[in-house]
């Protein structure tokens, strides 16, 4: 297996793009690995590169899900392929993608892969030094001299940059044909601002075990189903699944099973089939005996004016047995009260955090995912006795 680290920068990319499409020819395994990470060593030790790969392997995805332990998913190049393949069936055919988010994630890898199906050669971003809305505005104007269609795919956060950059980086995320969002819940509020700006953004659900997004805008793509099992925990099914986890048998026994792989998020199906995630298992609040979706009352709070971002989380409480917490990004003072009362009026006395904190940003496992476990603790250490004797 050949361990490749990049870095977002376009030769680190280069190099795992040639070591990728060799591993899509049946060529050695690889393991793509974010050397700006600090657990980028720890990750690469733990899942032993230098012992034999699992069969039919073509990419390790390296994935700490919800538990921050190191796990490797083990992707064939037919499940990869499948998923590319059907997700320009989606879009609306083959087109030309810009690469602007790290490739060492299965979000990143899957643009390369889309390339490859394609036959194009895609726009890679610098983001070796960030995310920068000027940079992403002309590696647009590149990727529009060729013919398209023209996609990208993005995070939200780097959606919300391009929109408060405004001028060129907006003209040209309109421009684009499609931008696919992954990683996180895209928010209600800024689906509306991006819609308002006429940019056509699709809301992907999936995981690095279903080789990226395979539900778009609610719908599974072509081939892949949908269940809920036990708890309304979401399952799913097709040739975009994984084949395991890296060296861990027991995991993947409890995650795969009779062609289903279960997520750890939960959800709801209409009668015609269209998904809505409700947010993690782990991520459902029990306060008082209600039980509360995080991803509810994150929604509501995002789509306050002044409100960047929010995760929201359960604490501890003798009383209610757990509490609802919440930390928030925003773009100058806002009213936790008013905030509250927004929550209340949608979701119920019961969504209501009750500890309610500003910060400066929220701390990520990887592009545009939140590492809640660390909200958790920052949280929990400024929930004191004498914040809540303030808060209450």
């Amino acid at each position: 297996m050949r361990v490749i680290y990049s870095d977002g920068s376009p030769a680190s990319v280069a190099e795992l793009r040639r070591a990728l499409l060799a591993a899509l020819d049946g060529g050695p395994a690889v393991l793509p690995l974010d050397p700006r990470s600090p657990t980028a060593g720890e990750v690469g030790d733990a899942l032993r590169p230098g012992e034999p790969v699992e069969a039919d392997t073509a990419v390790v995805v390296p994935t700490s899900g919800s538990t921050g332990r190191p796990k490797g998913t083990l992707l064939s190049a037919r499940a990869l392929l499948a998923s590319a393949r059907a997700t320009h069936a989606r879009l609306g055919g083959d087109g030309r993608w810009l690469l602007a988010t790290p490739a060492c994630y299965v979000g990143g890898l899957q643009v390369l892969v889309r390339s490859r199906v394609a036959g194009t050669e895609p726009v890679v971003l610098d983001i070796s030094r960030g995310f920068r809305a000027d940079a992403f505005a002309a590696a647009v104007r590149d990727l529009l001299t060729t013919p398209g269609p023209h996609y990208t795919a993005l995070v939200p956060t780097q959606l919300a940059r391009l929109l408060d950059a405004g001028g060129e980086a907006t003209a040209a995320a309109a421009a684009l044909d499609a931008i696919v969002l992954g990683g996180a819940a895209l928010p209600g509020a800024l689906r509306r601002r991006a819609e308002g700006a006429g940019i056509a953004v699709v809301a992907s659900y999936g995981m690095s075990e279903t080789a990226g997004g395979c539900v778009y805008d609610g719908v599974p793509l072509d081939g892949v189903r949908l269940r809920l099992g036990p708890r309304d925990r979401i399952e799913i099914a097709g040739p975009v699944l994984a084949h395991g986890y890296r060296l861990a048998p027991e995991p993947t026994a409890a995650a795969f099973a009779d062609g289903w792989f279960a997520t750890g998020d939960v959800g709801r199906l209409s009668a015609d089939g269209v998904l809505d995630v409700l947010g993690r298992l782990d991520d459902v609040v029990n306060t008082g005996g209600v039980k509360v979706a995080a991803q509810r009352v994150e929604d509501v709070l995002t789509g306050q004016d002044g409100v960047r971002a929010a995760c929201v989380v359960g604490l501890p409480d003798p009383e209610w047995g757990e509490r609802v917490a919440a930390a928030v990004v925003t773009t100058g003072a806002v009213s936790p009260e008013r905030l509250r009362d927004a929550v209340r009026a949608e979701l119920g006395r019961a969504a209501v955090p009750r500890l309610l904190r500003p910060v400066d940003t929220l701390p990520e496992l990887g592009p545009g995912k939140v590492d809640r476990a660390a909200v958790r603790r920052l949280l929990a250490d400024l929930d004191t006795p004498r914040a809540r004797d303030a808060e209450e």
